[in-house]
């Protein structure tokens, strides 16, 4: 190796020799001036054989034009205007059905923290899809429920087979589990205001809420009914607020500790493709945050207040979709690490954590259970 003192020499000796008659003949007041002497890098050149100009690799970048690496350009990171798949009436709305459960044994060897014995949980959305099989976990967790949904037949009908269920698959116990439906639009105050008065009334008081009411649509942004998109955020994102302030009033004026889940979506972080989405992308970012800033708001008040976002989840309205749409199945899942969709049932156990005194040192935090979608 060279020693510091030798190179410092050769180059102040290399740097003499070269220097232009013009500079050394100022050298002597311009030397102090300079720390070291100038330099200069030879600047490398392209391969131009491996490398040519707008070739298979440049045209991958922004030196080539639109479409100068083919078809391919962005195919898998966006959306696809031609996908229109509105929200289904009524009508047309396919039943979620009532999960079976394991029943019996499988209580004993659950830690008692995650238990919701005695306690009355509202769960919005209640009478389909996640909401319904969400509500079937709290029951199975030993809570009362109030079913709230806009359908309330529905809700009346799935209130039946939820206890239904519990009786036949906990043979013997005598105390069953009393589940109720209500109706309300989640958008208007005081259709909100009526329901939880009334649910009070039954159940004598509100410990927990699951704000599950919500739906989504396929539009492109420019192409989106301007109503449609007032509806879909009236109920993801008003109702959210709506149920979750006046729970919150009621566990106030009792001096009482509670537990808030919302339901987001990994759409509060991510753009879903090939599908247009805009406004329940939006929407579900507001849920996501209105868990943080009511959990920063209501923590001195002992009411925590977190937030699930599911993936895509295999409900009876996704199956209808897919099968009307079997292209996207495939797409969905490509995008996936884990490779496929969630069932319903794989929401149970976190909304059960996070109503439970498990999750007591949580508030305003989210869980994913996207099967890993947003990591990539």
């Amino acid at each position: 190796m060279f020693r510091p003192t030798i190179t410092r020499q050769a180059l102040k000796a290399l740097n003499t020799s070269t220097r232009p008659s013009a500079f050394a003949a100022s050298s002597s007041s311009l030397r102090s001036s300079f720390v070291r002497p100038l330099s200069s890098s030879i600047p490398r050149t392209k391969d131009n054989k491996k490398y040519p100009k707008n070739g298979f690799l440049e045209s991958a970048t922004t030196k080539a034009p639109q479409g100068a690496s083919g078809e391919q350009e962005g195919k898998y990171a966006r959306t696809d205007e031609d996908i229109v798949i509105p929200y289904p009436d009524d009508a047309h709305m396919p039943a979620q059905p009532i999960v079976q459960g394991r029943g019996g044994m499988h209580f004993k060897r659950t830690l008692a923290q995650f238990s919701l014995e005695n306690k009355v949980t509202v769960v919005t959305g209640g009478a389909r899809g996640l909401g319904l099989v969400m509500a079937q976990a709290i029951v199975a967790s030993g809570s009362d429920i109030a079913i709230v949904d806009l359908n309330k037949e529905e809700a009346e009908t799935q209130a039946k087979k939820l206890v239904d269920t519990f009786r036949r698959e906990n043979p013997g116990l005598e105390q069953m589990p009393k589940v109720t439906a209500h109706y309300s639009d989640v958008s208007n105050p005081d259709s909100v205001n009526a329901s939880l008065q009334e649910i009070i009334d039954q159940h004598g008081r509100i410990d927990s809420l699951v704000t599950s009411a919500g739906f989504t649509e396929n539009f492109d942004a420019i192409s989106y009914p301007y109503d449609r998109m007032q509806k879909l955020w009236g109920v993801v994102v008003d109702g959210t607020y709506l149920f979750s302030t006046g729970v919150a009033k009621h566990l106030m004026e009792r001096n009482a500790s509670g537990s808030i889940v919302m339901i987001g979506s990994m759409s509060s972080s991510i753009v879903n493709i090939p599908q247009p989405q805009a406004p329940y992308n939006a929407a579900k970012a507001a849920v996501r945050h209105l868990a943080s800033s009511f959990g920063v708001e209501w923590a001195g008040s002992n009411i925590r207040v977190n937030c699930i976002s599911p993936g895509y989840m295999l409900t009876a309205l996704t199956r209808k979709i897919l099968d009307e749409n079997p292209d996207l199945r495939e797409k969905w899942t490509s995008l996936i690490p884990l490779g496929k969709m969630g069932d319903p049932e794989d929401l149970m156990g976190a909304v059960i954590f996070l109503l439970s005194d498990a999750s007591r040192y949580m508030t305003g935090a989210e869980i994913r259970v996207d099967g890993g979608y947003t990591l990539t």
